[in-house]
């Protein structure tokens, strides 16, 4: 059986799609996942062990059997510690093919392979019955379907489904249930990674502004949620506005709803400020009683900071509200959490009433950029490095051709007087972005925009005119990783027929570094860090 695997080109920039083989190594695949990283996690292994040996004590105090049912059973983790905590049979559903194989291996290698059965099936595709994948219906319910937005992965579905066909009525859940918080805060550098600020550019006597179309300004941005480690953003870069709330919570030994919904609270801001985002977290309890507690909370909503569990396959989240709005302190604000059953958005109302409309992106801007590429763009420091680095080469007769993905660099060096300016963009919706950009700052006439690749320009798309000044950040959407922005060095090769000879290239080098670091935590001893640097020298 032959299967295609997707694949960035790091010198063309282009995904490709390559044939293997059925002895494709999927182990590659997994040591790159969060699978890792779970295992490792000292925390939510104990607690879950803890909360799966009191769920068997229940069902045995009862005088019943300990039947399990394992949803995304992974490595075989959970299943394992149910049988050890006297469970007396155990079904283990993994989707993932290559992940069941090896569960079942590791299940056997432990010994526990006459008390569970690991089950290649989607959890929603397993049959119960004489001739099904399940003899009878499962009282114990373990699943580990949570990330960090907590039903992102599709937990809420396959609870739906598990409770009416796969585990009876009033079944023990681990975990119990969950709970979501949030916290408004105003934050002006989680704002700039969802709206662009205006950019100060000084040019010769005078200083230029570049500023966004106002679609971009009013634009509601995307709901998706910004996952982020909380734990290593310094209090100093935000301003908390509001006490932490409990925005919902669910029980899983129950059915479970997964049609849209939403949750309001009112929340009594204690401090005066503009409400610009929600951080939000979860935590889930492991036994009815609640004392057992696996939580994400960061470090301020903790009662010691000291020893907080490191993960990275559950972090915080953060959330932009549409529109930044002004709040009192001691006004009565409402928040309102909406999900699907995939994700979540929130919004903030200073009356009860409800909008359930979604947040859709009208400017495009936030199809194109993503949170982090937001930031550099608002980044004043780092213009100002690029605009340093303009003026050593422009001059009033520069032909300039910029050959970044949606950057702003073609501005800069059209108010840094280069005589004529290209840029090229590879695609229908950065074309479409850019175009409104040169027109919202008045240089739509004077920028051309060249909707290709840069291997295929030619002589007429640039006037037939020698470029004398080739820019870049480097910045490309197709990027994975920092030093897949040396395609940069491909597109100038491309374009060599088109330089003058005495051509100005900016960068000019990039160097790589390597740093060794030691690591408190987890499994890891040696992490090594890569950034490629690109110098504008």
């Amino acid at each position: 059986m032959k299967v295609f695997c997707g694949r960035a080109n790091p010198t063309t920039g282009s995904v490709e799609w390559l044939e293997e083989d059925e002895n494709y190594d999927y182990h590659q695949e997994i040591a790159r996942s969060c699978y890792a990283d779970m295992l490792h996690d000292k925390d939510r292994n104990v607690k879950y062990y803890q909360g799966i040996r009191a769920a068997v004590s229940r069902v045995k105090e009862r005088g019943e059997k300990a039947i399990v049912l394992d949803i995304g059973t992974g490595t075989g983790l959970l299943s394992m510690m149910a049988v050890t905590a006297g469970a007396d049979f155990c079904y283990a559903i993994e989707v993932f093919t290559p992940m069941a194989c090896a569960a079942v291996k590791i299940v056997e290698k432990n010994g526990f392979s006459d008390k569970i059965k690991v089950i290649n099936k989607h959890s929603t595709e397993v049959t119960v019955g004489s001739d099904g994948d399940m003899q009878c219906r499962a009282n114990i319910l373990i699943t580990e379907l949570f990330d960090t937005e907590l039903i992102g992965e599709g937990a809420l579905p396959s609870y739906e489904h598990a409770h009416k066909y796969l585990v009876q009525e009033g079944c023990e859940a681990v975990p119990h249930r969950a709970r979501v918080y949030a916290q408004l805060v105003e934050s002006k550098r989680m704002w700039s990674w969802n709206k662009l600020f205006p950019i100060h550019v000084q040019a010769e006597d005078d200083e230029k502004i570049i500023v966004s179309p106002s679609e971009m300004e009013n634009c509601p941005g995307v709901p998706s949620v910004y996952d982020i480690q909380l734990n290593q953003v310094p209090r100093s870069d935000f301003t908390i506005l509001s006490n932490v709330v409990t925005m919902f919570s669910m029980d899983f030994s129950k059915q479970v709803n997964s049609a849209s919904t939403y949750y309001t609270v009112k929340l009594d801001p204690i401090k005066s400020g503009m409400a610009q985002v929600i951080l939000s977290w979860w935590d889930i309890d492991m036994d009815p009683s609640g004392t057992i507690k696996c939580t994400m909370a960061p470090y301020w909503v903790q009662p010691t900071c000291n020893d907080v569990q490191w993960r990275d396959h559950w972090m915080q989240c953060v959330y932009f509200l549409p529109n930044e709005e002004p709040v009192l302190q001691g006004e009565d604000v409402y928040l309102t959490a909406y999900r699907d059953e995939y994700s979540m958005w929130y919004k903030i109302q200073k009356a009860s009433k409800t909008d359930v409309g979604s947040c859709v992106c009208s400017c495009q801007a936030h199809l194109l950029w993503n949170r982090p590429r937001f930031g550099e763009l608002n980044d004043q420091n780092r213009t100002n490095q690029y605009i340093q680095a303009l003026k050593t080469v422009l001059k009033k007769d520069s032909i300039c051709l910029c050959i970044s993905d949606g950057s702003l660099l073609p501005l800069l060096a059209q108010y840094l007087d280069a005589k004529q300016v290209f840029t090229v963009e590879s695609s229908a919706v950065s074309h479409c972005l850019m175009e409104k950009i040169f027109k919202a700052n008045k240089l739509g006439d004077k920028i051309k925009i060249i909707e290709k690749r840069p291997e295929l320009i030619t002589s007429s798309d640039l006037e037939d005119k020698k470029i004398s000044v080739l820019i870049g950040e480097p910045f490309f959407t197709t990027s994975l990783l920092p030093w897949h922005n040396l395609y940069f060095l491909y597109a100038r090769t491309a374009l060599a027929s088109h330089l003058t000879n005495s051509v100005a290239v900016l960068p000019q080098s990039a160097s790589l570094y390597m740093m060794v670091v030691e690591f408190k935590v987890r499994w890891l001893e040696l992490y090594y860090t890569f950034c490629v640097i690109a110098s504008l020298c």
